[in-house]
């Protein structure tokens, strides 16, 4: 019978993990674990972190050669990545006139450059065009020059390049960028995938990798690639090899805890099987109710409930012994164990009111997880378990620890002195109490970080705090508006009030500007009778600008060039990445670097808002602050809740004042002694230290809860003894090990965990647990 229970048991968790396995989606993107964007700029700072454009773009430094031979790699390498689907753009600063366009845009240059918005397109500007080439073909430039000539007299190409150039643009070394101490070949890609992808940038950063290992083996060349991408991978990387080392050692930590506890090899497998089924359950819930992914934080933070959910069954083979049967001793155990359960799912399921999908999806697992190991627990595990077992309420050396322990003084008004002294070094600790940083949230290596700003520097990216936004229905009337603000942005540059700024209407004029641009060209006769007239006694031939006829007749008839059209060419990433398209609004933004006095753009903002489009200047600093405190706030709001809602399950379950008091007043202790180290030792705290109070709340609870179960009976209190040991000592394993782990996230959960383990332990040892009764200590002194 127990083996046909044990095999139906184990196929129904295979049964249940193919279906997880095949519906399972896993995400990296942290935006899972914040809040719903609801002012501006959060939407903005939203749609930046995983959507936009600068989340898409890698940068490439290749070093450790002679720049000769740098600059072959960066070609070597930019040949081999440009014409990838994987990459909407590669680029390495050697594009320069003709090959900075696309063949088919070639004609819009007449619709993008400002040249003729003053003066147009007529003979006399034809002539002194044609005058100003001659000379050039007599100078050093004739050789990069002449090639343009036929199809581009008035040179628009070079005019447009030399105007879109960054100011801060990396300096060129045979003819590849390179940065400004000439010792690194420097190349900038973006991904189609966007940044919090895992998989597509696994794959688009892992065949840059792969095509650069190829072509430099042998050689000394080294390079590195970052970008919030390549940061992905790395984070990915590090989270999958600590997670396979911690799982690991808890493993072996699991099975010989459990060897040396109940000296049975029969203990560990069945231990394992309300935690399978928790774990599997879990995922499976959260893979069925969330079809667009499953964060990898709620994964990892899930599996961390070996702490609570391996809780169920040691207590149960604690307290099993010879006479007693298993369905008996579970049906005894299960007021305690229903009790923890209930109160802990009870504080996580107000996260499903979080507005936060990452919390909703931690509440879907450990509800199902921590429902599940204890309805297993309840009525699988007693059908597998061994009836006779020897009591461990015989056991000499509990006995004598059990003594040690009743001769401890009972705590009184000491709790109140800890209490008082843990809220003085709440409040008075120095330092910052909350972490409000959105970039400490990330677990990046600092080094990797470091090495993104030297990058970013020498690429010429801004560092951008301050942006200009203007919102409208279309792309169009963004654009437009922010183009108005150009003479007044150009004088606080030349004030010396802004270092610079960029817009997508330096690259991508609206469409009404093209329009009139557009109407602006001559016609074909109209061009070609004032070519005529330009030529006259030139040195050109007067069949030589066919091309060029043929370019403007072409700008003449075209459609308005849009943002699509760009895709492929250097200017797709500039303008992607400062207009930002949505089904039902628009958003160009103006970076401004260096900028003195937000007044004064402020000023300007509300000078340009209409009806119809909505300009503002934006701190991105104190968007993603806002962000960061309205995520606190909605956590915070939920403990307050599921506290509430714990005592109120106490208080059904136990109905006595001094009972409830003495189960939940070690939980409250340990949550103020948390908090009170965590600011002695200066740590910032963030949103996942309060998660992971909610999930120390629980462990000690669920202590607390057996203790007071075990009454004054001195034999059930050893037996009671020895499985919060045993389940105290493996919790104490997994987040000890997770508070050495090199991810913040982990960290944080580890540390908080770990140390309300130690809390909950003595305190519920002391405070929870009853005198045992007087009859049965004489009895036990007796000869």
């Amino acid at each position: 019978m127990r083996l046909t229970l044990a095999a139906l048991w184990l196929l129904a968790l295979l049964a249940l993990g193919w279906l997880a396995s095949a519906r399972l989606e896993f995400s990296g993107d942290l935006r899972r674990f914040l809040p719903d964007a609801r002012t501006p700029e959060q939407r903005l700072l939203m749609e930046e972190l995983g959507d936009g454009p600068g989340s898409r773009l890698l940068m490439l430094a290749i070093s450790g050669e002679a720049p000769e031979a740098l600059a072959d790699r960066s070609r070597a390498l930019h040949d081999a990545l440009v014409n990838d689907p994987r990459y909407t753009l590669v680029t390495n600063g050697g594009e320069a006139g003709l090959d900075a366009f696309p063949e088919d845009l070639l004609p819009y240059r007449y619709l993008l450059t400002s040249s003729f918005d003053a003066a147009p397109l007529d003979a006399d500007t034809l002539r002194e065009a044609l005058d100003a080439r001659l000379q050039d073909l007599g100078s050093p430039a004739a050789g990069l020059v002449e090639p343009l000539i036929p199809s581009d007299p008035t040179l628009e190409v070079l005019a447009l390049a030399e105007a879109w150039q960054p100011a801060g643009a990396p300096q060129r070394l045979h003819d590849v960028w390179f940065d400004k101490a000439g010792t690194q070949a420097l190349l900038l890609v973006e991904t189609r995938a966007a940044g919090f992808d895992p998989t597509g940038q696994l794959d688009a950063v892992g065949t840059i990798r792969d095509t650069f290992a190829t072509q430099a083996a042998g050689s000394t060349a080294t390079l590195d690639v970052v970008g919030p991408g390549a940061f992905s991978v790395d984070i990915g990387g590090r989270t999958q090899a600590e997670a396979q080392r911690i799982g690991m050692v808890d493993t072996i930590g699991l099975i010989l805890l459990l060897l040396i506890a109940y000296r049975s090899w029969k203990m560990p497998l069945l231990g394992v099987l309300p935690l399978a089924s928790a774990g599997i359950a879990g995922l499976t819930a959260v893979a069925l109710l969330f079809p667009g992914g499953v964060h990898g934080i709620t994964i990892a933070f899930g599996f961390t409930l070996i702490g609570v959910v391996q809780d169920y069954p040691i207590h149960f083979f604690s307290h099993q012994r010879a006479g007693l049967s298993p369905w008996r001793n579970v049906r005894g155990l299960w007021p305690a164990l229903s009790t923890g359960v209930v109160a802990t799912c009870i504080a996580y399921a107000t996260f499903l009111f979080s507005g936060v999908d990452g919390l909703r999806q931690l509440a879907v697992f450990t509800i199902f997880a921590l429902g599940i190991a204890a309805l297993t627990t309840r009525y699988l595990l007693p059908g597998l378990v061994d009836p006779s077992p020897p009591d461990l309420a015989d056991s000499p050396r509990l006995q004598r620890l059990w003594h040690r322990i009743e001769a401890l003084p009972r705590p009184k008004w000491s709790l109140a002195v800890l209490a008082l002294a843990a809220v003085a070094a709440i409040a008075w600790s120095p330092g910052v109490f909350w972490q409000n940083d959105l970039s400490k949230l990330t677990p990046v290596d600092p080094a990797s970080m470091q090495r993104d700003t030297e990058l970013r520097a020498e690429l010429g990216a801004p560092d951008v705090r301050y942006v200009l936004v203007a919102q409208a229905r279309g792309s169009d009337a963004v654009l437009d508006a922010t183009a108005a603000l150009r003479p007044a942005l150009d004088a606080l540059v030349a004030d010396g009030h802004l270092d610079g700024y960029d817009m997508a209407a330096r690259y991508l004029p609206a469409a009404d500007v093209q329009r009139a641009r557009q109407a602006a060209l001559p016609d074909d006769a109209t061009l070609r009778t004032m070519l005529a007239a330009a030529l006259a006694g030139s040195e050109f031939n007067e069949d030589a600008f066919e091309p060029f006829v043929e370019d403007v007749a072409r700008a003449k008839s075209a459609a308005s060039l849009t943002r699509a059209d760009l895709e492929g060419s250097p200017l797709a990433t500039a303008v992607s990445g400062l207009l930002l398209e949505h089904d039902d609004r628009s958003t160009a933004l103006v970076s401004l670097s260096g900028l003195d006095d937000p007044a004064d753009v402020e000023a300007l903002a509300a000078q340009a808002r209409t009806a119809d489009v909505d300009v503002r200047l934006l701190d991105m600093k104190a968007a993603s602050e806002s962000l960061v405190v309205e995520y606190r706030g909605r956590v915070l709001a939920a403990m307050a809740v599921a506290l509430v809602l714990l005592v109120g399950t106490v208080w059904i379950a136990l109905r006595s004042p001094r009972r409830v008091w003495r189960v939940l007043l070690p939980t409250l202790l340990t949550l103020l002694v948390i908090v009170a180290v965590l600011r002695l030792a200066g740590v910032e705290l963030t949103l996942f230290h309060l998660v992971a109070l909610i999930l120390a709340a629980g462990l000690g609870l669920d202590y607390a809860l057996f203790f007071e179960h075990a009454g004054d009976d001195r034999a059930d209190q050893i037996r009671t003894l020895h499985a919060i040991l045993v389940c105290s000592l493996m919790t104490l394993l997994v987040f000890s090990l997770l508070a050495l782990s090199s991810i913040p996230v982990l960290r944080a959960i580890g540390s908080t965990v770990a140390l309300g383990v130690l809390c909950n332990f003595v305190l519920s040892l002391l405070v929870a647990r009853q005198r045992a009764a007087i009859e049965a200590a004489r009895a036990e002194l007796l000869p």
